[in-house]
């Protein structure tokens, strides 16, 4: 469980800094979903999950 926060943070880290300085590509995609795939594997993906569908919920059916 440490590890996988320790990466969460590592790649949220990284990604912040890639978007920010607009640099978007290949490796930035590969950061990208590896923090994806981390942060689901962390107890914050409850919580994710359960705002996502709150929002979705709040949408109107058009």
């Amino acid at each position: 469980m440490a590890i996988t926060v320790s990466l969460v943070a590592l790649f949220g880290l990284v990604l912040f800094f890639l978007l920010r300085s607009k640099t978007l590509g290949y490796g930035s995609a590969f950061i990208a979903m590896m923090f994806g795939f981390f942060l689901a594997s962390t107890g914050a993906s409850g919580p994710i999950n359960e705002l996502t569908r709150a929002v979705i919920n709040a949408i109107p059916d058009l």
